[in-house]
């Protein structure tokens, strides 16, 4: 079955207490950010409230499980950091929201091709309210957008721009990691490596797509998509 055909919906078991919503200012240390979310993982095992946490990294590269040392282009242009999450190399920075999304799927659904979809298709709500197509890719996980704009690929397809990448870690089926949606980043920063160990295409945020979009805007889009899947959230 196709990640397209899957049923999207995460919502928490009856009675489940409401996720919490977490946005931070200012750019937060990598390191920084991986031990709270390790703190809140083994507290969510325990009982603990479900949390999604926002936030901007300073510019780092981070390698997950699959990462090929080929793909570190420049080695020394930003710090990288490894980490246990699935997939290859991403860039992280300001302009780019990056979600860290714990969940019990012992609460929801103990199914993790189905927890992928689900925030993928919370990315293509998001982009739909501002009147962008995102798209899954069987063979590519992440959301894309077509350019018809650009010169078509050398087999003659359409150009493709990558605006969304996913990368999630389970413990105890408790999830972590997340994603990261390009709003407004330094889009040569991705050329110390080659994203996702992906090279045929390129990479797109909203504000090179022309739109004149702040955080806060996508925000509160993110937040109202997120809950279309997976149920209320709180602040906190």
């Amino acid at each position: 079955m196709l990640r397209t055909d899957l049923d999207f919906s995460m919502f928490p078991h009856a009675g489940s207490r409401p996720a919490r919503w977490r946005i931070s200012d200012g750019l937060v240390p990598y390191q920084e950010a991986v031990d709270i979310m390790e703190k809140e993982v083994a507290d969510i095992a325990e009982g603990g409230d479900e949390l999604v946490w926002l936030v901007e990294h300073p510019p780092l590269y981070t390698a997950g499980t699959s990462a090929d040392a080929r793909d570190l282009v420049q080695p020394d242009r930003f710090p990288v950091h490894a980490t246990g999450r699935g997939g290859e190399y991403t860039y992280h920075g300001p302009g780019q929201r990056v979600a860290y999304v714990m969940l019990d799927l012992k609460r929801r659904r103990q199914d993790v091709r189905a927890f992928v979809a689900a925030l993928e298709e919370v990315i293509i709500r998001t982009l739909g309210e501002m009147n962008v197509r995102g798209e899954r890719r069987e063979d590519r996980v992440g959301v894309w957008v077509c350019r018809p704009d650009r010169p078509p690929l050398p087999d003659g397809s359409m150009a493709e721009d990558k605006i969304a990448a996913l990368g999630i870690r389970l413990r105890k089926w408790v999830t972590f990691h997340g994603l990261s949606l390009n709003v407004e980043p330094d889009l040569d920063h991705f050329g110390g490596i080659v994203p996702c160990g992906i090279s045929a295409y390129g990479v797109t945020s909203l504000v090179d797509l022309g739109l004149p979009v702040t955080m806060d805007d996508v925000d509160v889009l993110l937040r109202e998509s997120f809950e279309s899947v997976f149920g209320e959230t709180v602040n906190g």
